[in-house]
């Protein structure tokens, strides 16, 4: 392709006890005349840590070295001052983080990349599976995926697929086991590969999936290996336990349509996997909380088809009351245990599941974790799924982990219902509770998780640790948990002398493979436990993670690789990071370094300094546009378009809503002050043909204080006040100053009128009037905030979300459709999204011209950027 040429590509994967060693190697030349850039480009398990990367060019190897992020940040920096190299960042799939890099080949010449990585393998369902992507986007002479598993309890079953497979590759798959062993090879020829007889694409793209299983005599095996133990727990035949399960369903109007619609086909399929036994209730939540029943019900045919008939009429409307919906389900909970209307023997859970954020009731995240926390008190699990890219994933995951739980998306797309069956399927069989794995204090050093709140059918529990005593060879282990009739309890023992027979095919075993398993075990824990603690806590789990991150060369998200590369004149150096789930960035001159849970790796492309300078640099007139803009503020006005400034970045962000004329939405609602407005939309007085998007503008403003018992009712025409059952109203022609019952009201005769009320919070409304016979446009409306910051942190609402501070992050700035508006990349919220460079106007000074202030446009009515989505904040009336 482009006349680089990828003659091999070899991936080798040896897994040893769960544990897998993958190397990709790819090999390429140069076949044209001149220098080519040459890309290397995998996409990686989500739950992998990259170990080793080199490149070797003509004979010369440049290897990757792993160091602290700051360190290596520092080290990157210095190279990047000399205008070598720049980061594009490219987001993956579900599973997979993508590791790029690219490097210049000259003519006739070669390289070899090769990458290695290292995962513990899950067992799900019964099997554990290793998944491998497949995309080398051109045919290649000699392609091969060889897989060898090792596993002392003897392998049961073994089977390998891949997405991509069509009947002519179906037998290029070679798959053998036997006893301890398994191998699988796929090496598809050049005509194998082509789509059709003569074409020159290839057919590979895709998923390559590997599942096995192993022999199970006993509840568990025990491995011991140079002072360090694995233990595998994976009882059979267990009687499964009767569950409660509560679930707490999002029913606010972001929901509505091919969400809910999926939410609910998923519902009534879970509905038919609940066994009779089992105890339930459905909980929904929008701006109200309502249950299906008041107790858990038991799953009975009748009650069965009962809540079919429930799921099936559930609809969507209002705003998120996220808090009150999971109280509602733990109190019900609560209340089923302490009136022993559920078996003693159970499993309780709670599966959440939201698409947007908290904005009414208690919307402030961490005082919804800590009554959370607190009313479960770790008597059940929760797991909080969140649906599409307006949730705010750390808080939900957060929230679980710290309730034994965990968190996962569910991505919008046309399989959404079967995301949400697959994960109850997950979580649907429990066997035991309470499971503790214990082990002798005075032996064991550093021991990873051991405690476990469920064990469910077709999963598997790891513990690993060190001995005190590397020269230990004996070990000892006693299991308690709660099974569906009894207390389970269980003891084995093992010596390193019975491991040491087991693993006598030494060309199966890849290093310390032990000690690298409990590290990995060891930093996955340590990462996850960083989530939820805070202070001296986190600092101590971020040191230690980091310490063994370094030592075993794990890229983690502590750490990164610094790759050196050769350029014409000098070293290139680039950085490869490990992501978190939220964001985590730094940016430094002229290159971005962004870790996300979707993005891993930054794309490493030489820019010369002059692009940078003639396209973006400060020399450029085009960025002299960009001047900041003159006051801080948060407004709504023109058709309508938001603007939201960012004071610490000197920057602001707009965005529009596109909604029929007589939608009213909520634009700022303050439970604590009582503050609240609203605005009504009008349209023009016809529609315009010539228009795709027919314009809509405020015609009507609703300013409310609860505590002080007043409203004020805004339009082009009047301006009425209620006070109780007091009216007073003005008109736009007069000239007043009015003070009562703790409002100030200021009215500038025929421009805009000054509002302040209660707390200080200060409003400034702009009238904008038209030729009285225009053919098409009316008089309309535009609202500014300016004292913002005396309303409480529990403001919300389309404007009053951004009245606390809001970060985000601009890269990958280029050429737009309109030359003279670039497109870029925004990070915020944790989301990615595609953003315009444009204006909009603030007529606070000007009514009639106003004045361009440069912002970042978000397309499709703010999605991404405002909690949830703009329909959330559709009301019913004025006040």
């Amino acid at each position: 392709v482009n006349g680089m040429e990828i003659y091999s590509m070899k991936i080798d994967s040896k897994v040893t006890s769960r544990f897998a060693h993958n190397v990709i190697t790819s090999r390429a030349v140069n076949r044209g005349n001149v220098s080519k850039e040459v890309f290397f480009d995998v996409e990686l398990p989500k739950t992998a840590f990259i170990t080793n990367f080199s490149m070797t060019i003509d004979g010369v190897t440049y290897p990757g070295t792993i160091k602290e992020k700051e360190a290596a940040k520092k080290q990157y920096e210095k190279a990047v001052s000399r205008g070598q190299t720049a980061g594009l960042v490219k987001a993956s799939g579900r599973k997979t983080e993508k590791f790029t890099v690219s490097v210049n080949i000259k003519a006739a010449s070669k390289v070899t990349f090769e990458l290695t990585y290292e995962e513990l393998l899950k067992r799900q369902f019964g099997k554990y599976e290793m998944f491998i992507k497949v995309k080398p986007k051109q045919l290649v002479k000699d392609f091969e995926i060889e897989v060898d598993i090792f596993e002392p309890q003897g392998i049961a079953e073994l089977e390998a697929e891949g997405t991509f497979i069509t009947n002519e590759l179906q037998n290029t798959i070679k798959k053998t086991f036997s006893g301890k062993k398994g191998h699988i090879s796929f090496k598809p020829t050049v005509d194998q590969q082509r789509t059709c007889a003569n074409c020159s694409q290839s057919v590979l793209d895709g998923d390559f999936t590997v599942r096995y299983d192993v022999k199970r005599t006993t509840p568990d095996n025990l491995q011991i290996v140079n002072g360090y133990f694995v233990h595998f727990f994976a009882p059979t035949n267990l009687p499964k336990l009767s569950k409660n399960i509560i679930f707490v369903l999002d029913t606010s109007g972001s929901m509505y349509g091919r969400e809910l619609e999926q939410t609910k086909e998923a519902l009534l399929k879970i509905l038919d996997d609940i066994k009779e036994d089992d105890f339930f209730n459905l909980i929904l939540f929008d701006s109200e909380i309502s249950t299906w029943k008041e107790t858990l019900i038991k799953a009975t045919p009748e009650n069965l088809d009962e809540a079919r008939k429930f799921v099936r009429d559930i609809s969507a409307q209002g705003l998120t009351n996220l808090h009150g919906g999971l109280m509602r389900g733990i109190d019900i909970l609560n209340a089923a245990h302490e009136e022993n209307l559920v078996p003693k023997r159970s499993a309780s859970i709670i599966i959440m599941l939201t698409d947007g954020q908290p904005n009414v009731g208690v919307s402030n995240t961490q005082e919804i974790e800590k009554a959370v926390k607190k009313a479960i008190d770790g008597r059940y699990t929760l797991y909080n799924l969140g649906f599409g890219s307006g949730v705010d994933y750390g808080f939900l995951e957060r929230m679980a982990l710290e309730n034994k739980g965990l968190a996962r998306r569910i991505y919008p797309d046309s399989d959404a219902a079967l995301q949400l069956q697959g994960f109850y399927d997950e979580v649907s069989n429990p066997m035991l509770i309470d499971v503790e794995l214990k082990y002798p204090e005075n032996e064991i050093s550093d021991l990873t998780t051991n405690s476990f709140k469920h064990f469910y059918d077709g999963s598997e529990i790891v513990v690993a640790g060190r001995f005190v005593d590397s020269n230990q060879n004996h070990l000892s282990v006693d299991v308690r948990g709660e099974g569906a009739n009894d207390a389970l309890s269980y003891s084995a023992q093992q010596d390193a002398e019975q491991t040491a027979q087991a693993f006598q095919e030494q060309q199966y075993i890849f290093g310390e493979y032990i000690e690298r398993l409990w590290a990995y075990l060891t930093i996955e824990q340590l990462l996850e436990k960083r989530i939820t603690a805070t202070g001296e806590e986190k600092e101590n789990l971020t040191a230690q993670a980091l310490a063994l991150s370094l030592m075993y060369k794990f890229v983690t998200p502590l750490t990164s690789m610094v790759v050196t590369k050769p350029e014409e004149n000098d070293n290139e150096e680039g950085i490869a990071d490990k992501p978190t789930e939220g964001i985590d960035i730094f940016i430094i001159p002229g290159m971005c370094v962004v870790y996300t849970k979707l993005l891993l790796i930054v794309k490493l492309i030489s820019i010369k300094p002059s692009f940078i300078t003639k396209s973006y640099g400060q020399t450029s007139p085009l960025y002299h546009t960009y001047a900041s803009p003159p006051t801080w503020y948060t407004s709504v006005d023109g058709d309508p378009h938001f603007i939201i400034s960012v004071p610490q970045k000197k920057d602001a962000i707009c965005f529009n809503i596109n909604e029929n004329p007589g939608t009213i939405l909520n634009l700022i609602n303050d439970p604590v002050t009582g503050i609240t407005v609203n605005g009504e939309l009008i349209g023009d007085k016809r529609a315009n043909s010539d228009a795709k998007i027919q314009n809509s503008y405020f015609g009507k403003l609703g300013i409310a204080n609860k505590h002080l018992d007043v409203k004020l009712t805004v339009t082009p025409e009047v301006i009425t006040i209620q006070n109780g059952d007091e009216k007073t109203g003005f008109t736009w022609l007069d000239s007043v100053t009015l003070q009562q019952a703790g409002l100030t009201l200021i009215i500038n005769r025929k421009k805009n009128l000054v509002l302040s009320m209660g707390s200080g919070a200060s409003f400034v409304v702009v009238l904008h009037q038209v030729w009285k016979k225009h053919p098409l446009h009316q008089d309309f409306l535009g609202l500014y905030t300016l004292k913002s910051d005396k309303l409480s942190e529990q403001t919300h609402g389309l404007l009053g979300q951004f009245f606390k501070p809001i970060d985000f992050t601009i890269l990958e700035i280029h050429p737009g459709s309109d030359p003279k508006k670039p497109d870029a990349t925004m990070i915020v919220k944790n989301n990615e999204l595609t953003v315009t460079r444009g204006w909009q106007k603030d007529y606070r000074r000007d009514p009639k011209n106003g004045v361009d202030i440069p912002c970042w446009f978000v397309h499709d009515n703010g999605a991404g950027l405002i909690d949830g989505v703009h329909t959330d904040y559709i009301v019913s009336s004025l006040f």
